[in-house]
């Protein structure tokens, strides 16, 4: 059975990913493990019901440093070179890619509106 279409991860992109974490800690009671990107950390969060991976909190550098804050979906498509093509036909932006997360492509796109939303091929 195909995913397209399903969420299959969440990040939230702030400016100070350890304090917020931090925050998450104390309001929802994540737990959270580092991954390391050379001279900082973003963090996995583990979810407290059955200590799984669930999403990620990033900092706003790189190539996400003009990201606003916020909760950014991942989604499953089948090809994302496509969705390209499709988005700016549509109206929207394609504001981060292609490129390469491991082994999976992907692009965050911009909607008409200004919400973002990140397209992932599975």
């Amino acid at each position: 059975m195909s995913k397209t279409g399903k969420i299959l991860w969440q990040d939230l992109t702030v400016e100070h990913a350890e304090k917020v974490k931090d925050f998450y800690t104390e309001v929802v009671g994540w737990t959270f493990s580092a991954v390391s990107q050379g001279s900082y950390d973003d963090y996995n969060i583990i979810s407290t019901s059955d200590n799984e991976v669930v999403a990620g909190i990033c900092h706003k550098r790189g190539a996400l440093s003009d990201f606003p804050s916020q909760w950014l979906n991942y989604v499953i498509v089948e090809d994302v070179d496509a969705c390209v093509e499709k988005c700016n036909a549509s109206g929207g932006k394609v504001v981060l890619g292609p490129a390469l997360m491991g082994k999976q492509k992907y692009i965050v796109i911009q909607d008409p509106a200004g919400a973002y939303l990140a397209l992932m091929e599975e």
